[in-house]
């Protein structure tokens, strides 16, 4: 299983940099971080930096979307970074939930994301691409540049789009029912579709708190610190049970429950600890969606995710202990999961 670290690329620039070769240090192999361009720096100015001071380490968007930047200049920006560092990107591209609204802007529909997905991969190894109607090509990359392409999904239609056209599957929950739900979705429509299922790679996102024990005062820190979460998703359950209704076949109640009692969203509190907004969600969703805990449950929990056909397992790492978390998991967890 790979492991990659996500991050907000909140100032200093240098912190982020910092953390991320600590991250490749303790056997991580990705680094993401959020893609909000009023909320936080330019990611990719700081890809850059990390890149060049990494030597393996791949990183991206956890996640960008198609109303940001317009799609050649996304493209032309994960290509320049791969022609200076090699292949070492990934796009992860969705909806621009927090990017969007922040701006005042709607979230992108799922056919333009569908678009813009052929489009970036297409001019990002070199090929041409119709940028309706007008048809383009980087002149300048080199043969054998990659540029795969990872989707954020919840919903039906979203997880049927990701299994037919993404290069990969961002999941952010780590609840054991609905990952297996939600990649045999993605899976049976890449096969459906004429795929390989296995060449859809599965990235299930979320945080992940290591405590000293079990003991109820050292969870209830460590779920404090990781509530945000079920506040963050439940941003993306409520546009899904606003679609779908409240009790649908076509999303389960496992993931649409919770959010009975969520009242509001401040997105100046987006993806930190102790976010106002996120008081609604009950310690069982945050013992689900995360991973909290002794190192052995971490193992335990990453292990069953495996089992489910999980390829990496990203670490949101907003919370008061991301230097301890990185090396718990590069002196046990990693080690214990790979060995």
């Amino acid at each position: 299983m790979d492991f990659g670290l996500v991050l907000q690329t909140d100032p200093p620039a240098s912190r982020v940099i910092s953390l991320m070769k600590r991250a490749e240090r303790n056997g991580f192999t990705y680094g993401w971080t959020f893609d909000s361009a009023v909320l936080w720096q330019e990611p990719f100015v700081i890809y850059s930096q990390i890149l060049s001071n990494t030597t393996k380490l791949k990183v991206g968007p956890m996640v960008t979307n198609p109303g940001t930047r317009t799609w050649e200049v996304t493209a032309s920006t994960f290509a320049t970074l791969n022609d200076m560092f090699g292949n070492r990107t990934v796009c992860g591209i969705g909806r621009g939930d927090s990017a969007m609204r922040v701006a005042g802007r709607k979230p992108n529909t799922l056919a333009r994301i569908s678009e813009a997905m052929k489009v970036i991969r297409a001019l990002g190894r070199g090929d041409e691409a119709d940028l309706g109607g007008t048809v383009i090509k980087f002149p300048w990359i080199k043969p054998g540049a990659e540029l795969p392409v990872w989707m954020a999904a919840y919903g039906p239609k979203a997880l049927k789009m990701t299994g037919e056209e993404a290069d990969g599957f961002i999941l952010q929950l780590a609840d054991l029912y609905l990952t297996e739900y939600m990649v045999k979705a993605v899976k049976t429509a890449a096969a459906e579709a004429g795929r390989d299922p296995d060449d859809v790679k599965i990235c299930v996102a979320a945080p992940a708190y290591v405590t000293e024990d079990d003991s109820p005062e050292a969870l209830a820190h460590a779920r404090e610190q990781c509530r945000w979460f079920g506040g963050m998703v439940g941003n993306h359950v409520a546009d899904l049970v606003s679609k779908y209704g409240e009790h649908s076949a076509a999303v389960p109640d496992e993931l649409t429950d919770y959010i009975k009692s969520r009242e509001g969203y401040d997105y100046s509190h987006h993806g930190r600890s102790g976010n106002p907004d996120t008081q609604f969600v009950p310690d069982e969703i945050v013992d689900r969606f995360c991973l909290i805990g002794p190192a052995e449950k971490h193992i335990e929990k990453l292990n069953a995710l495996r089992e489910l056909g999980v390829d990496q397992f990203a670490l949101y790492d907003m919370h008061d202990a991301q230097e301890a978390v990185i090396e718990a998991y590069g002196s046990t967890v990693i080690p214990a999961v790979n060995s």
